[in-house]
C-alpha cells in the first residue's frame, strides 16, 4: 500500500499581504471576491485627481452596489481591509464604515463588526484572523493576530494574539502555543 507523504502544515502570514487569496479565478462566479475587488477600485481611483479619477471612482461606486445586492453583504467602499481578505460565503456580512481587518484575515457568513458593546469605538482585527459564522465583534476591542473567533461568538472584550474566543459572551481559549496556523 503506498504511503501518502505528510505535507508540511500551510501557514498564513500575520504581517505580510497575500494579494493572490483575492485573486478571481478565470470564468468563476464569486461574488466575495468580486465585492472586494470593487472596494479595491473605489479606493484606488478615489484618490486620483481629475475627471478620469472622478468618472472611474464613479463607476467603481456602481459597481460596488451591484456586487453588494448580490452577494448580500453591507461592506462600505471606504473600509480599511488589509490585502488577502477572503469572504467565502458573504452574505449577510455587516461592516461598519471605521473598522479596521489586518491582512490575510477571513470573514464567515453573517459576520458583524460594528459598534456597540462596552467599549466605546470600533473593532480593529490584527493579521489572519478568522471569523466563524454568524459572529458579532462589537465595540472598541482588537483581535489579536491568528486568533479564532468561534461560529455566533459574540466577542465584547480583546482577544489575545494566537487565542481562540467563542460562546455568548465570548469567553478566550489561550493560544496553545502553535500560532502558525
Amino acid at each position: 500500500m503506498p504511503t501518502v507523504a505528510s505535507q508540511p502544515p500551510v501557514t498564513v502570514s500575520a504581517t505580510l499581504p497575500d494579494p493572490s487569496r483575492e485573486r478571481i479565478p478565470f470564468a468563476r462566479w464569486d461574488p466575495g471576491r468580486r465585492l472586494l475587488r470593487s472596494i479595491r477600485r473605489y479606493q484606488h481611483w478615489k484618490g486620483r485627481l481629475g475627471p478620469v479619477g472622478f468618472i472611474l471612482s464613479r463607476l467603481a461606486v456602481l459597481s460596488h452596489r451591484f456586487w453588494s445586492v448580490v452577494s448580500g453583504a453591507d461592506i462600505p467602499p471606504n473600509v480599511r481591509i488589509g490585502v488577502g481578505l477572503l469572504l467565502p460565503h458573504p452574505n449577510g456580512i455587516v461592516i461598519y464604515p471605521d473598522v479596521v481587518i489586518g491582512p490575510n484575515c477571513l470573514l464567515f457568513q453573517q459576520v458583524t463588526l460594528g459598534v456597540g458593546g462596552a467599549k466605546p469605538g470600533c473593532p480593529t482585527l490584527g493579521g489572519h484572523v478568522d471569523v466563524g459564522a454568524g459572529a458579532k465583534i462589537l465595540g472598541g476591542v482588537t483581535i489579536g493576530d491568528h486568533a479564532r473567533i468561534g461560529a455566533n461568538a459574540v466577542v465584547l472584550s480583546d482577544v489575545p494574539p494566537g487565542a481562540t474566543a467563542v460562546g455568548v459572551p465570548a469567553r478566550i481559549i489561550p493560544p496553545t502555543g502553535d500560532t502558525s496556523q
